[in-house]
């Protein structure tokens, strides 16, 4: 494995034992992941927290996806590793899925795609934030990451963040990887309440949304500890590049990202309850500006308090509102 992801010795405590014998759940998605899967597999066996259970939810793979998670349940055994067939409806539905199949009694959950590498105390280090919340209240640790090539050489970052994640971001934007995300059972309980029906965009966009939404606690490593794998077959890819900057302008003028919106905001409105009252203030006027003559818009744009972690994302979301496609 070529990647080397940064020594946490001089950052953080060494774990606590009631903390090393918590379970973990890993929800990993797969479909045609033949070229990396072995190795994502490799670098969850050797996470220096060793309390886990992969879930992984199979949607359909054609290759030998499926045949490297039998192989790899006889060698962990099966209790470690338990696979299910996916709903074949796209990797969020498949996510969704894990989230409802896998057991409640699990004390954290982290989602997993196929074709990254995980550092050594990946596991570790989000557990040593997560565990801070009080178990009621929902809580999701994401991080940057670093990025990788096909033969797991490093070769940049994503995205640095600095403002805080909070509701009024994560309605306009996803501030993390899935594949960085661990969280705790009150979030895996609040994420297993999204309708069935709903065609959410991405899974770790909704859980930004769900848990800041709904009073819970995010958190942002700026230190990475996840390798993401950039290569042809990538649904969704790193967005730091001005060529993936292009794309995304092209999109907003093309309706993508008001689409975007629109299935977010029908996701959200049977769960509106469970909003805060802040949150449920912010959603309204965010709702609002959308529908409204363009002065209006943008002052319920303001007034909402809506924003993205960057100078050129907030330029976007500017010209966004004044283009009627937010």
């Amino acid at each position: 494995m070529k990647i080397s992801i940064s020594n946490p010795s001089a950052e953080k405590n060494a774990p606590s034992t009631q903390r090393s014998q918590t379970s973990v759940a890993i929800l990993l998605s797969t479909f045609q992941g033949e070229d990396f899967l072995v190795e994502q597999l490799e670098s969850i066996r050797v996470q220096t927290h060793e309390n886990w259970v992969i879930y992984a939810s199979d949607d359909g793979s054609s290759d030998s996806t499926r045949a490297i998670l039998q192989r790899y349940a006889t060698q962990l055994g099966a209790e470690r590793l338990i696979i299910f067939d996916g709903p074949r409806r796209g990797f969020a539905a498949n996510f969704l899925s894990l989230i409802r199949k896998s057991p409640d009694d699990a004390g954290y959950f982290a989602f997993c795609d196929q074709d990254d590498l995980w550092a050594p105390d990946k596991l570790e280090r989000a557990l040593d934030w997560a565990s801070q919340a009080p178990s009621n209240v929902p809580a999701l640790y994401c991080s940057r990451t670093q990025l990788v090539d096909r033969e797991g050489v490093h070769i940049g970052l994503s995205p640095l963040f600095d403002k805080r994640p909070s509701f009024a971001n994560a309605l306009v934007q996803s501030l993390a990887g899935g594949n960085t995300m661990v969280f705790n059972g009150a979030a895996k309980r609040l994420l297993a309440m999204t309708p069935r029906d709903s065609n959410i965009i991405a899974h770790d966009w909704w859980a930004y949304i769900l848990v800041s939404g709904c009073g819970g606690r995010v958190f942002y490593d700026p230190s990475p500890r996840t390798g993401y794998r950039q290569h042809g077959k990538n649904l969704i890819g790193s967005n730091s590049s001005l060529r993936d900057r292009y794309v995304r302008f092209r999109r907003m003028l093309a309706g993508t990202f008001r689409g975007w919106n629109d299935e977010n905001l029908k996701a959200i409105s049977p769960l509106r309850h469970l909003l805060t009252k802040e949150s449920q203030t912010t959603l309204q006027l965010f709702e609002n500006a959308r529908r409204a003559s363009l002065p209006k818009r943008l002052y319920l744009i303001g007034k909402s308090g809506i924003y993205r972690q960057t100078l050129p994302g907030n330029l976007g979301l500017v010209a966004a509102a004044i283009l009627q496609r937010l």
